[in-house]
Formats: structure tokens, C-alpha cells, sequence
């Protein structure tokens, strides 16, 4: 077990006044470093020497890149009380030399302290904590931001997604069940100046038992693995089992209209047929649920990419894939998906469950999109009749973009297919017939649905039928549209 963090709020704060006060943030450092993935050997060595020796520089050489710097530089960026706080804390050994053994990254507003660059010549520690990983920006880009009375962080590691929480909720509980994280976690609360949050160890939600909360959040070890080496990705559940147990007790403790946005992993026997196992855990909960899909593969490749950094020791590599692929095998899993599934709990004997793939890559900021969805998914559900839907004002609820494709055609140039893409949040892609997504690309709310595809009907002289076939396209989209939070009900 790692010694570092010292508890010592009082420190940790006068530490993240220091590092505001000189503008320590994303933007400072995207403009100073000109590659945010730069990490130790021969990147930090280039920024190293890129970095201009100002204020902001030295403390990004130090605190970002990890390089060490004199020590009477350090004060002379930071201040000495600065410096002091950062030797209290364990963030430096006192000496002539300012050499972190931690990294603090800027997200969003915040400064988050973690393992982040680990020794390159050793396996990171068990208890290892990370800062604001790939899933974590996923977890994060999926959760509504709307004020709530309460908010629950579940396997919370350096505490990054509590602590966006507790900038919108009165109360956060964040709990681990790794006892170095909780510490990480109370340092980076402090080292931002919140203190509505309520760090708490144990296993999962054991340490909220009977407690409901307007809004969770997890990102826990969910990896389907064999092995325990690591707290921040080996459960030691068997198979998805951890995702399952997740997932169901998100529910149960989640009040009435609350979201829960959850980074879980499940498992197949049938690659055509993926979505399985979390269609059954979800089927028995009061809540309208969203499969989000970030990562498929087989078994093979699912080893193969949590165990990469091997892959230069070809011998133990393919050691621990033999591991991994038998332990899948006796499991009777071909395939292994991972992404988020979003749940929100509502009243009613209908609830709604939606699959879809999200590109990792394209996904921005969706919690508002989210809500816009769920909202329309309900009252989707109250409507008797499809037909129905003809009779409601619709407007578009964000930017849209629709693209045709063109291809020259006996002398003409004729549209060969169009799709119609969100702009924002997921970025999702649908297509159709360009007339109908043309309409739906341009509903304001001014009228019913069927009144807009009449009126485009008789503009385009459309026969009885072609109108009728247009109709159906057009629910179809705007079902779809609305779904995925792109269209509201005016």
C-alpha cells in the first residue's frame, strides 16, 4: 500500500489556491504543452524543453509532465506555502529537488491528483489510481447535469466523476472499496474547495444500504478478467456479474425520476445476439433503460487489448492470453461488449428500452440530450396508437445535419442517399428517404406532424399513396429522432 496522500485538507486547499492563482487549467496547458497525450520518456523530455520558464510553465513541467524542478523555482512559481502544502501532503519529499510522485490534471474546472504515469520499468501498484480515464470521459459525457438533492459515485477511484457531481448537487456519497483511493478522492475534494461530498469505503453500494439518490454514477472495475491484480479493473465477480449487480441496485436506489449513467461490460455466447444479458437484467426494473455499445470484440481480442502493454515480452503475453481465453471459453463467451447503459426510473407498467452503438471518439457532452430522451420516450409510450404521434407539434431540439449524397445520373445529378446527423452529444447517424428527413430536419413546433406532411405533400403533388408512403417514413424518423433527443414535443 502506497503512502501517498497524507490527509491534510487544510494543505491540499492552500495547494489548489496556488495553482488557480497562476492558471493552471486545460486550456493553459493545451496551449503550453501542444500535445495533451505527451507522458514521460522522450514526449516529457520534448516539453521539457518546449515549456517556457514562467510561473505556469514550472508548475506544468512539474505537476502535469512529472519532470523534476529546483526546488527555489518551484516557490518562486507556486509560492512557499505552495510548496510547503505539497510536501505535507506527500505530493514531494522535502529537499532542494520539486520532483512530484503524482500527477494533478486539469478536467473540465477541476484538478485531479492520481498514479497517472506510473514507473515505465514496473506494473503500477494494486491499489493504483487513475485520474480521468477513457471511460470516465464516457461516463461523464453521458450524465444529465440537472440540479438534484443527491448524488452517489460509485467505485468512485480518484473521485473525478463525484466531484463534476458536486458542482450540481447539494449532497454527493462517493464510495471504493479501495481505502488509497478514498484518500485520493478527499485530497482532490479539497484540492477544489468542495466540501459537499461524503467519501465513504466498502464494496459497491454496501455503504448507502436504504439510501436513495437523485442521480448515480459508476465507473467500477467492470472488466470481464480472470485475474485481481488491479482494484481499479479486476472485480473478482465472475464473468459480468459485477455489471449485473451494478446495474440492479442503481435501480433500487434510485428515486423517482432519477438517472443513473453506468460504464459496465457484458458477455455473449451468440455474436449476432450481444445485447442479451442486459436486455434480461433490465426488464425487471421500474426504469426505462439505454444500451449504449462503446467496444465489441471477441475473446481473443478482448484479452489481447487489456493485456497490450505485454505485448513487447511475447512469452508472458501469450501466457496471460491463454489465461484469459480459457477462462472466457469455460465461461461459453464468444463475444464481450462494453460501453454504458443509462437507466431512469419512472412510474408506469410500460418502460422502454433502447439499444445503440456511441463512437467513442465522436461522443460530446449528451446529459441534456439524455433527459430530452427519456422525457420523450414516456410520453412516446402513452400514446394508444403510432398514428397518434400525427397529431403533435414537434420541433428539433438541437443541430442537426443533413447530408446528400450525389451521383450523376443519366445526364442529372440525383440524390443517392441521405442521412441526418446530431451535432452534439452522441453525434448518432440516421437515414432515410431525403424527403422525409428533410422534413423532420426542419419541425418548429408551429404544427401538428400530419398538418407539416400534408402541407409537403401537396407542394410536391404527391398521389394518395406516395403521400401515404411518405407519412410512414416520417414517423418513422421523427420516432426515432425523438428517441435519441433530437426532436421534442412543443
Amino acid at each position: 500500500m502506497s503512502e501517498y496522500p497524507i490527509a491534510n485538507p487544510a494543505a491540499a486547499r492552500t495547494l489548489g489556491r496556488a495553482l488557480r492563482r497562476i492558471g493552471y487549467s486545460e486550456d493553459a496547458l493545451e496551449a503550453l504543452s501542444e500535445d495533451d497525450d505527451a507522458n514521460e520518456g522522450e514526449d516529457a523530455t520534448v516539453a521539457d524543453r518546449r515549456l517556457p520558464q514562467t510561473h505556469l510553465g514550472i508548475a506544468v513541467r512539474s505537476l502535469y509532465f512529472q519532470l523534476p524542478v529546483a526546488r527555489t523555482d518551484a516557490v518562486r512559481a507556486l509560492g512557499r506555502d505552495a510548496v510547503e502544502a505539497a510536501e505535507a501532503i506527500g505530493l514531494v519529499d522535502p529537499g532542494t529537488r520539486f520532483a512530484p510522485r503524482a500527477r494533478i490534471m486539469p478536467v473540465d474546472s477541476l484538478l485531479i491528483a492520481s498514479d497517472d504515469f506510473p514507473g515505465a520499468e514496473s506494473d503500477p501498484p494494486p491499489d493504483y489510481v487513475a485520474a480521468y480515464t477513457p471511460t470516465s470521459r464516457i461516463c461523464d459525457s453521458l450524465t444529465p447535469r440537472r440540479r438534484v438533492e443527491r448524488a452517489l459515485d460509485v467505485g468512485t477511484g480518484s473521485g473525478v466523476l463525484g466531484l463534476l457531481s458536486a458542482r450540481h448537487a447539494r449532497h454527493v456519497v462517493a464510495t471504493d472499496v479501495n481505502a488509497r483511493a478514498l484518500a485520493f478522492g478527499e485530497l482532490n475534494a479539497a484540492l477544489n474547495g468542495l466540501t459537499n461530498i461524503d467519501f465513504r469505503h466498502g464494496s459497491l453500494f454496501e455503504p448507502v444500504e436504504g439510501e436513495l439518490f437523485d442521480l448515480i454514477t459508476c465507473n467500477a472495475p467492470y472488466v470481464v478478467s480472470p485475474e485481481n491484480r488491479w482494484a481499479y479493473r479486476d472485480s473478482g465477480f465472475e464473468g459480468d456479474e459485477i455489471s449485473e449487480r451494478v446495474v440492479r441496485e442503481a435501480a433500487a436506489h434510485l428515486t423517482e425520476d432519477g438517472f443513473a449513467t453506468l460504464l459496465v461490460s457484458w458477455v455473449a455466447e451468440d455474436p449476432n445476439e450481444p445485447d442479451v444479458r442486459p436486455n434480461e437484467w433490465i426488464e425487471s426494473l421500474d426504469c426505462d433503460a439505454w444500451i449504449l455499445a462503446v467496444w465489441g470484440s471477441d475473446a481473443l481480442a478482448h484479452a489481447a487489448t487489456w493485456n497490450e502493454p505485454l505485448a513487447d515480452e511475447p512469452a508472458k503475453f501469450g501466457e496471460v492470453l491463454d489465461t484469459w481465453t480459457s477462462y472466457l471459453e469455460r465461461l461459453r463467451v464468444r463475444w464481450v461488449s462494453e460501453g454504458a447503459i443509462v437507466l431512469h426510473r419512472r412510474e408506469g407498467k410500460r418502460h422502454a428500452v433502447r439499444v445503440d452503438s456511441v463512437d467513442e471518439e465522436a461522443l460530446l457532452a449528451a446529459g441534456e440530450q439524455i433527459e430530452r430522451a427519456f422525457g420523450s420516450r414516456a410520453k412516446l409510450s402513452a400514446l394508444r396508437r403510432t398514428d397518434d404521434l400525427l397529431q403533435q407539434p414537434l420541433g428539433v431540439a438541437m443541430p442537426l445535419l443533413l447530408e446528400h449524397e450525389l451521383e450523376p445520373k443519366r445526364g442529372r445529378t440525383a440524390v443517392v442517399s441521405t442521412t441526418l446527423q446530431l451535432a452534439e452529444g452522441t453525434q448518432s447517424v440516421v437515414d432515410g428517404s431525403a424527403r422525409a428527413l428533410e422534413i423532420v430536419a426542419t419541425l418548429d413546433g408551429t404544427a401538428p406532424l400530419g398538418e407539416i406532411i400534408r402541407r409537403a405533400a401537396e407542394r410536391a403533388a404527391l398521389s394518395e399513396s406516395e403521400e401515404s408512403r411518405l407519412s410512414r417514413e416520417v414517423l418513422r424518423q421523427a420516432r426515432e429522432l425523438l428517441e435519441l433527443g433530437a426532436l421534442r414535443f412543443a
